[in-house]
């Protein structure tokens, strides 16, 4: 029957390369490829010259698409917007300042919207709205 020898601390060998610790200093220069010595001051001067305050990039204009094209409306919802072409999105911020303007949300329920004489056309005659139901609602007034 063979014996298997057992592990001591004295039989382990311990490589005789250091150690990397957390926040220690990068290895020296001797260690580092001549490329990589060479190459690293190259990257890190077209990184700070990337990021000069004199030469600020100006922001790319989209083209609008989608709910950002402007797009002819209806004369009800042209009498409360103002537009005679807006952007949905635009469409809908105005008629909520319109809302809040006169004071046509519900005192009880903010999420209700009492209609006036403007909102009742542009509702399909409707005395109450609620929010979510805002959107649904323009869709007709959007020509297409």
């Amino acid at each position: 029957m063979a014996t298997i020898p057992m592990l001591t601390a004295a039989s382990l060998s311990f490589s005789a390369l250091p150690v990397p610790r957390l926040g220690a200093a990068p290895p020296a220069a001797s260690f580092a490829s001549p490329l990589r010595a060479v190459a690293a001051p190259v990257v890190r001067a077209a990184a700070a010259s990337s990021r000069s305050p004199t030469a600020p990039a100006a922001p790319k204009k989209k083209r609008a698409t989608g709910i950002t094209l402007p797009k002819p409306v209806s004369p009800a919802l042209q009498a409360i917007v103002g537009a005679p072409e807006i952007p949905r999105t635009e469409a809908l911020k105005r008629l909520w300042a319109y809302i809040k303007q006169h004071n046509l949300q519900d005192p009880a329920d903010k999420k209700v919207i009492v209609c006036d004489e403007k909102l009742k056309v542009l509702f399909a005659g409707r005395e109450r709205v609620g929010f979510l139901e805002v959107a649904k609602l323009l869709n007709p007034h959007f020509v297409k």
